[in-house]
């Protein structure tokens, strides 16, 4: 069985497969523990399923616009383009948009890949996404050097252009298949699955009482049903702290867990921060606290770290991948997809408050932009950029007049006179 299995994947690779339900059907790939490493496999480790939803959840929440450049580079949101809504409201009829990026994105970290058939209407324009199961997709590389997509779920089988399917790619050495972290990580995936393995017969098989009764002789039937009921009388959270009687010669011998039970419960504590570092994600962020808190100052860096090191690796080759497969080459030029980061760089209010004062007072931002990031109406007048005056440049310090003098208008005449036509001041 076992050069049979190895056969067929070496037959799989060597053709250039990449439909993972032949490598699954035999097994999952192999690994040191011997355990059986496949997407399902994996996902029932607490810590792939944590990682893989923190990250594609996250990433789906984030809204996703379409931006329109114009000739002076101001960018504004093109809600008009049709694939505007598809990327941001709705991409296919059955799905919204958080729905199918959560999607997309945890396929893509679980299989490296992920896919999504581009259905386009009149004037070539996308008028929907529909996601693609990559475990049932086929790549390979025709003759003319074109990509080849081929699909098979529910008895029917698609073949799809380049050009007619959105590639998300993972960690790739190729530029072309994104590695998944499940298939490369084989063997610490299969490690945890071990150890749990592991745990779950400790618990079933060798559970350990905190302590037992010894008594001195053998007991008779009726007395081992009366130390029985004796034992069952001081059970139960409501006895908790109350001391028992012991008759007849007993002892209490209380029992503590064996080192390589305690080793056990620190090497699963140790596969959490490993399976971490396979999907880029601090332990802490999934609830692995024992080393680090995520509470107090320390959260807003926290997220920036997040976004910095982990986030935005997906969000511009997603961005990239959008821009070259939905958008023809002339509207390439001035249109581009975005994901709007604000919500994960807030800070408290306290902090907020001070950014939006200091944009407002440099001339950064209005007044009502200001107000539409917190969600409020806009307001008269406040579409204006305003600027502390107060400031002066160091060479002109030197001219600045008394205090309550005025200086002359800059097309005054040097001798001080009203030009013909002006109006007095006085």
């Amino acid at each position: 069985m076992g050069l049979f299995r190895k056969a067929a994947l070496t037959v799989a690779r060597g053709l250039g497969l990449t439909d993972q339900r032949l490598i699954s059907y035999f097994g999952g790939e192999e690994n040191h523990a011997g355990e059986r490493v496949t997407v399902d496999t994996a996902l029932t480790l607490d810590a792939v399923w944590a990682c893989t939803r923190l990250v594609s959840q996250t990433i789906a929440t984030l809204p996703l616009p379409l931006y329109e450049r114009d000739g002076l580079g101001r960018s504004t949101v093109a809600t008009g383009h049709p694939l505007y809504r598809v990327l941001h409201d709705k991409p296919n009829a059955e799905m919204t948009a958080v729905e199918f990026w959560q999607a997309m994105f945890a396929c893509k970290l679980l299989w490296g890949n992920a896919y999504a058939e581009i259905v386009r209407g009149a004037g070539d324009r996308v008028v929907a996404l529909l996601p693609m199961r990559p475990d049932r997709v086929q790549v390979t590389r025709e003759i003319d050097g074109s990509l080849t997509y081929r699909y098979a779920f529910q008895g029917i089988t698609q073949t799809l252009t380049e050009d007619q399917v959105l590639h998300l790619k993972g960690f790739s050495l190729d530029g072309q298949i994104g590695m998944s972290a499940i298939a490369a990580g084989r063997h610490s995936m299969g490690t945890a699955m071990g150890a749990e393995r592991s745990a779950g017969r400790f618990f079933k098989n060798m559970m350990r009482p905190s302590g037992f009764l010894k008594s001195p002789v053998f007991l008779t039937y009726e007395q081992r049903q009366d130390s029985k009921a004796l034992i069952q009388s001081w059970k139960g959270a409501d006895q908790t702290g109350a001391v028992p009687l012991l008759e007849g010669g007993f002892s209490f011998e209380s029992l503590t867990i064996p080192p390589e039970e305690a080793q056990l419960l620190e090497t699963r504590g140790y596969n959490v921060e490993m399976i971490c570092r396979w999907f880029g994600v601090s332990p802490v962020m999934i609830g692995h606290m024992s080393k680090s808190t995520a509470w107090g100052t320390g959260l807003e860096q926290m997220n920036l770290w997040f976004l910095t090191y982990t986030l935005r690796s997906h969000l511009k080759a997603a961005e990239q991948a959008i821009w070259s497969k939905c958008l023809t080459a002339a509207e390439q030029l001035r249109y581009f997809p975005e994901f709007n980061v604000e919500g994960l760089l807030r800070a408290d209010s306290k902090g907020r408050a001070e950014l939006y004062r200091a944009e407002v007072t440099n001339g950064l931002s209005t007044p009502n932009e200001i107000r539409a990031r917190e969600n409020k109406p806009p307001l008269p007048g406040g579409d204006s950029l305003f600027m502390q005056s107060a400031m002066l440049p160091i060479d002109k310090l030197g001219q600045q007049p008394a205090s309550g003098t005025m200086l002359p208008p800059p097309d005054a005449p040097p001798d001080g006179t009203n030009p013909e036509g002006a109006n007095d001041a006085a």
